[in-house]
């Protein structure tokens, strides 16, 4: 056995040793690393030349793509009369001016996404809107202008009301465009302006025409509507309207409807899925296709449909 001596001179020699150049990390085997060392070791995650990926790809699911909107089951859902749908609106409209707030009726329909979509306008029986202004784009000073202002016309014209239009002084909230002014409002190129606000004239809408006066006495009091997302919204009457007023027109408007469905071409098959009552600042409520809760039908085929 060493003696203290010994030992005590074999340690003297070593604290003389030079100290030994240390070891790469990357020429130490893993196996001898500590855990505290580990992670500074990377591993190729990329595809070597010539080897194959290890990597597991993340394989992303695509949504399934829908022809159709959305439609959901009726059978366990609540459905209200009009009579009860107008009291529970009514209460969350306490306070509010009876004709500032309007009951709105939302028509869903089961259609194509891609399919035609309804568009049209509608005098109902009892009008919501009466505050209609109406502009007539119709040459300068001429017998049109001067029937147009006969009629109602809050302004007429072609150049002076197309410069109001550019300056933002719109004071109507219908416009009219007689056929021998079309080439004008092409020209003045104000589509980008009265496009958004629904007010550009077209055929389509009935609002490019020769006679003014059939039109302006359509409009006044009339309100169109139009599908948007597979649904048909429209301001079917004035808080204080009574329930057989609303009624009145809804069966005009639901009767439209139907009409506007019958028209379009077979290959494009539209339904009625559910037709929804809301007001200003209510929410929405699915008719049963009754006027109250005793069981009285309204008598809308439309609305019996979605019964």
């Amino acid at each position: 056995m060493a003696s203290t001596t010994q030992c005590l001179a074999s340690l003297a020699r070593l604290s003389l040793r030079v100290p030994a150049r240390p070891m790469a990390i990357s020429t130490i085997p893993n196996f001898l690393l500590p855990s505290v060392a580990t992670p500074l070791v990377r591993y190729a995650s990329k595809k070597s030349s010539g080897g194959n990926n290890n990597m597991r790809k993340r394989v992303v699911k695509k949504k399934k793509a829908y022809k159709t909107f959305r439609s959901y089951d009726m059978t366990n859902m609540d459905q209200y009369s009009l009579c009860d749908a107008m009291r529970y609106l009514r209460a969350f409209e306490v306070g509010s001016p009876p004709t500032s707030v309007k009951y709105e009726v939302a028509v869903k329909l089961k259609t194509q996404k891609n399919g035609p979509v309804l568009r049209n306008r509608i005098r109902l029986p009892f009008p919501v809107k009466t505050d209609t202004r109406i502009a007539v784009i119709c040459p300068e000073d001429s017998p049109l202008a001067l029937e147009a202002q006969q009629l109602g016309a809050v302004a007429v014209g072609e150049e002076s009301l197309f410069e109001a239009i550019r300056q933002g002084n719109i004071q109507f909230n219908k416009l009219i465009c007689h056929k021998e002014s079309e080439a004008a409002l092409k020209k003045a190129n104000v589509g980008k302006l009265l496009g958004p606000k629904g007010l550009m004239p077209s055929a389509k809408t009935k609002t490019l025409t020769t006679d003014l006066k059939g039109t302006m006495q359509e409009m006044i009091g009339a309100d169109e509507f139009r599908e948007r997302n597979g649904v048909v919204r429209l301001a079917i009457g004035q808080l204080g309207f009574t329930p057989q007023m609303l009624s009145d027109n809804l069966k005009a408007f639901m009767g439209q409807v139907k009409t506007d469905m019958n028209q379009i071409d077979d290959s494009h098959v539209k339904l009625l899925d559910e037709v929804v009552l809301s007001s200003t600042s209510g929410p929405g409520f699915s008719l049963n296709g009754k006027l109250n809760p005793s069981g009285e039908s309204l008598k809308i085929e439309d609305l019996e449909s979605v019964m």
